[in-house]
């Protein structure tokens, strides 16, 4: 299978290159020209395999140039009990009759990051093999707070590959700060920027455009690449999961072969969505894919007008890797939906860098409507939502998780559509701690890693190792930069 460019047809690449790139030279993003599909059969011989096996039977499909037998043995390197804390990997819990949750955040970094960057080291490292690649990788990642520290974790010390992550000052919260400025690994770097998630977001767009540094760089020995999803090898993983999580509803007869399945998801840069949508396109049956946003509800009234304005106050919330008002992914979805219009793709995302809004055609709105809808909660609905959840299905969920869980009961109120659904869980409640105790009627004592404890005793839920470890964990990196500044920290940290 090749790949091309959301703003430019012409140009095509190999799994392998599309990995290895992450990002196309002229700003657009890899997409696959064609999309498998899947059948019935295939879902019924995925429900008695592992999550391993299920990864390596789905990666295949779109992955031409890589072997099922490497793909399993990479997936039995990412997805392990040593990593993740459950042998399902993504487990789907019920907790009514018709409502059920993906939980996402059972491996090493407690965030849902962890299911494709536990993968994409592999498939990077391969692709290097694959494409006779001599220079080291200098892998950027922008992060609104789980990100960072799940690319770190998963490129730590792997060969030929430097990365370097940068975050919003004063914008994660402070155990998901604490993951990345204690992070080990000889090759990793971290950078705090002075502004909100799309300023570093921004400037990691603008370096991956930048000829200059990209010739010092190689000067160097180093090319670019991406941690972020904006490289395929990040959304096609997390495709894995929406087939899964479908795959054991059938197992545990929650559904028929064939019933439909709505899922829930709260999303920011619009990749966890996204790979939903291509789970449907592929042929899962997938009703509607709600799309649940906080405070900073841009695609909300996208889904809703078709404009899409990022001229907005931004909002600092206690859902942080939703904090977003420029969300990338929505380039690969526009594509798909205008017929591969990579012209029409080039003209909105031009309009949204130079004026900062753009208006889609009515033919990709008309579809939107019919495969999407958008809700937000605000900060009063996601602390309610905590609380409710806990008091009544003793289920503990954090402020992301809480958003899909309001959002999802604003959709069924406004539609009456009974269909089963899933909440789509994507960060532990203990990288939360302060909002969850908060929501269930503790005072918390503390904050950051002071309050691991704290919400232990009061709801009895394990603490994560890797967490617990954080405490007395000493500080590594301390450095901050403009966002005008973010060229230099690169090329400082590749001296």
């Amino acid at each position: 299978m090749q790949y091309y460019s959301t703003r430019n047809k012409g140009l095509r690449y190999t799994a392998a290159e599309a990995i290895k790139l992450g990002l196309s030279r002229e700003g657009g993003l890899l997409t696959p020209c064609d999309f498998p599909h899947i059948t019935e059969k295939f879902l019924r011989e995925l429900t008695t395999l592992s999550y391993q096996e299920r990864t390596a039977r789905v990666l295949e499909l779109y992955l031409t140039d890589y072997s099922r037998e490497e793909l399993l043995q990479f997936a039995e390197n990412a997805y392990n009990v040593e990593k993740f804390d459950t042998k399902e990997i993504a487990p789907v819990r019920t907790l009514n009759e018709h409502t059920c949750c993906l939980e996402l955040w059972h491996g090493p970094t407690s965030a849902f990051k962890d299911m494709a960057l536990q993968m994409l080291p592999q498939l990077l490292s391969a692709a290097l093999r694959k494409t006779g690649e001599e220079q080291k990788a200098c892998i950027l990642a922008a992060t609104s707070g789980d990100t960072g520290k799940a690319a770190m974790e998963g490129f730590a010390d792997v060969k030929q590959t430097r990365i370097m992550v940068f975050y919003p000052e004063n914008g994660v919260s402070a155990i998901q700060e604490a993951q990345m400025v204690t992070q080990e690994g000889m090759n990793v770097g971290v950078c705090a920027v002075k502004g909100n998630f799309d300023d570093a977001q921004t400037g990691v767009k603008r370096i991956f455009s930048d000829e200059e540094i990209r010739e010092q760089l190689a000067e160097r020995g180093f090319f670019l690449s991406s941690a972020n999803s904006i490289n395929w090898g990040r959304i096609l993983p997390q495709v894995v999961y929406y087939i899964s999580a479908y795959c054991d509803l059938l197992k545990t007869g929650k559904i028929a072969t064939g019933k439909r399945v709505n899922f829930c998801v709260p999303t920011g840069n619009f990749g966890d969505i996204l790979a939903a949508y291509y789970a449907k396109r592929m042929g899962l049956p997938v009703g509607m894919l709600i799309c649940a946003s906080n405070r900073n509800h841009v695609l909300t009234d996208f889904l809703s007008t078709g404009v899409y304005d990022r001229n907005r106050t931004f909002h600092t919330t206690s859902s942080p890797s939703m904090d977003i008002l420029v969300s990338s992914n929505l380039e690969r979805l526009l594509f798909d939906l205008s017929g591969g219009n990579d012209q029409e793709i080039h003209g909105y995302m031009k309009s949204l860098a130079e004026e900062g809004r753009y208006q889609v055609s009515q033919q990709i709105l008309t579809e939107l409507r019919t495969q999407f809808w958008g809700g937000f909660c605000d900060e009063t609905g996601t602390t309610e939502t905590i609380a409710r959840y806990y008091r009544e299905y003793g289920y503990v969920m954090d402020p992301h998780t809480a958003v899909a869980a309001q959002v999802l009961e604003q959709y069924r109120a406004a539609t009456g559509d009974k269909t089963p659904a899933v909440i789509v869980s994507t960060a532990s409640p203990y990288k939360f701690c302060d909002c969850v105790l908060t929501a269930i009627g503790e005072e918390p004592v503390g904050e950051g890693v002071a309050l691991l404890d704290q919400l232990y005793a009061a709801t009895g839920m394990p603490i994560p190792a890797r967490l617990a470890a954080l405490e007395g964990k000493k500080r590594r990196f301390h450095d901050t930069c403009e966002q005008a500044e973010m060229n230099r920290a690169v090329l400082d940290f590749l001296r």
